[in-house]
């Protein structure tokens, strides 16, 4: 049996072990799962992050922060680490053992608690991902996702999480050891993507294969993702589309439900492991592959090739042989797609880039063939209409008194005018009348309340409605969490109403500003409690002189520029 194929260890119980441990579990104290906290323990469990058997202890994530390697030297650049908060921190210590459920209250394993301890979470940032800086998804997930305390410790698998989509396109590392083993696949490259399909992906696979002499694994990710990606039901939907263009023979696809944090080059290494793991020889890593874009300075993260580069250097230790990816471009002259580096200097060269795709996505105009499959451009266009076709979100945000209902009330009037989708005003007022009645004026309550609304506006806009939020929502963080809900489903444009504090506070007919300037009204937002103003708006209107049926006909305009209403 050769190495790829030989079975891997897994976390899981035996039915009968598993069925006796439900039991005693249902008295353990229980912590339910985030999304990403389920996919790590899925891939903890099936051995798809093995040598690991539960989370990161203290020992070994401090040495994975600071080498990229366990306490014991073994290569592992990626911390695995159960993240809780405070309050369920404080119920728990080491030497105890703790019911791990999904969000339905399933228990899914038992974890033995044998460290507690509170991160360095800008050290982690650093290291981790070269730059503690919000920007990047992983830290802003870090710092205001995550939760403070981290536990590790061994972890008993009693069940996987269910899916219920896709199930015949899931594998575990072992079922896929397994499939490769019957079919006598000794060679198998893997390509890793978060997006669909197009003709040159399939190129570059073809070659890659062809250049490996090896079997072909597409292995797309189907777990977290960079907020914005598209879903993975309808990039399923495309690769399944396109699957008859490869040869049956030599090419497998399988779904891997792994939580994504786009860590550049060590994201790689850890995904060279995992495809490892899965009984995989060879790893196409492409040009700043798993890059979360640009940094608050407007610059990539990473170097096109450090991820490549450092891949390059712990192959052999990890066992999995290298393909870097090489641009694959439409030469006209030719009608072929050719590596960008074999192009003759003469040669009439075509592209699509992401952003034009999209654009084109939005406005409805042509994809070209030579671009993309029909079936793959069908697909996208069925989750991607026409931007004037689409739900979107109206966020306005500003002090009390700036004028941001007056100016939501305009807004609402002048949509609901032009027909075609229903309208929906989220007032801040409101929402806490008849969804957040329960609430005061904490940071924590006020984050809970602007998410609810954030929530709403994010159905309302995957139904194709139109939601105009007005709240106060004075916190960075949360402004961007409402927008990475909403922008799952469609576009965003935050309104930011500036009017200065002197100026409300002389509107101020509730006479609120004048009680909080007397202690009487605690963490009151521009007066006791900060009010972070956006840095990066879509949009800056100031009531000052300006009527709010002008300031509703700026952000009509606004959305017109934008595609999503029409001219």
């Amino acid at each position: 049996m050769s190495a790829n194929t030989a079975p891997i260890p897994e976390l899981y119980v035996s039915s009968d072990s598993a069925a006796k441990l439900k039991v005693e579990a249902a008295s353990l104290p229980s912590w339910d799962l985030t999304p990403r906290q389920i996919c790590d323990l899925e891939l903890l469990m099936n051995g798809g992050f093995n040598p690991l058997k539960g989370f990161n202890t203290e020992a070994d994530y401090n040495s994975i922060v600071e080498t990229m390697r366990l306490a014991d030297a073994t290569l592992w650049p990626m911390p695995i680490t159960l993240d809780v908060s405070a309050e369920f921190a404080e119920m728990v210590s080491p030497d105890q053992d703790i019911a791990l459920r999904d969000q339905e209250g399933v228990i899914l394993a038992i974890m033995s608690i044998t460290d507690k301890w509170t991160p360095n979470k800008s050290n982690e940032a650093a290291k981790v991902f070269g730059a503690d800086d919000l920007a990047h998804p992983a830290v802003n997930y870090l710092h205001n996702t995550a939760g403070p305390v981290y536990l590790g410790g061994p972890v008993t698998g009693i069940q996987p999480p269910v899916h219920y989509d896709f199930k015949s396109r899931r594998d575990t590392p072992n079922e896929l050891r397994a499939f490769f083993r019957k079919l006598g696949w000794r060679r198998v490259v893997a390509f890793q993507t978060r997006n669909p399909l197009h003709r040159a992906h399939q190129e570059l696979t073809f070659r890659a294969a062809k250049e490996a002499q090896a079997n072909l694994l597409i292995h797309p990710v189907v777990g977290m993702t960079k907020p914005g990606d598209i879903d993975h039901f309808t990039r399923v939907r495309c690769y399944e589309a396109v699957l008859d263009q490869y040869p049956a023979s030599t090419t497998h696809m399988s779904l891997l439900n792994l939580a994504m944090r786009m860590g550049g080059p060590r994201e790689a290494v850890w995904h060279a492991l995992i495809r490892k793991n899965h009984g995989c020889t060879h790893f196409i890593v492409g040009r700043d592959h798993a890059g979360p874009g640009k940094n608050s300075q407007g610059e990539d993260f990473y170097g096109p090739y450090d991820s490549q580069n450092l891949v390059a250097e712990h192959q052999r230790e990890i066992g999995i042989e290298l393909v870097p990816f090489k641009q694959m471009v439409f030469v006209q002259d030719r009608a072929e797609y050719m590596p960008a580096d074999e192009v003759p200097a003469d040669a009439t060269v075509l592209s699509i880039s992401g952003t034009e795709l999209r654009r084109r996505l939005q406005e409805g105009l042509d994809i070209p063939e030579w671009f993309s499959f029909p079936e793959v451009v069908s697909e996208l266009r069925k989750t991607k209409p026409p931007r004037v076709s689409q739900g979107f979100t109206v966020f306005f945000t500003g002090l009390s008194g700036s004028g941001k209902s007056t100016i939501a009330n305009a807004l609402m009037v002048k949509l609901m005018e032009l027909g075609g989708r229903p309208v929906t005003l989220l007032d801040g007022d409101v929402v806490r009348k008849h969804l957040s009645s329960e609430l005061g004026f904490s940071k924590e309550h006020r984050d809970i309340n602007i998410r609810r609304i954030g929530y709403v506006a994010s159905e309302i806009t995957k139904n194709g409605g139109i939601a105009i939020c007005a709240p106060i929502a004075p916190y960075t963080a949360t402004r961007r969490a409402v927008r990475e809900m909403v922008e799952q489903f469609g576009a965003f444009l935050e309104v930011h109403v500036a009017t200065s504090v002197e100026e409300c506070e002389r509107r101020d007919r509730k006479g609120l500003y004048k009680l909080a300037r007397e202690g009487k009204i605690k963490e009151f937002t521009g007066i006791s409690d900060p009010y972070e103003e956006p840095q990066n708006a879509e949009l800056v209107v100031d009531t000052i002189n300006v009527s709010p049926d002008d300031c509703a006909q700026d952000v009509m305009l606004k959305l017109e520029s934008m595609g999503l209403i029409a001219g």
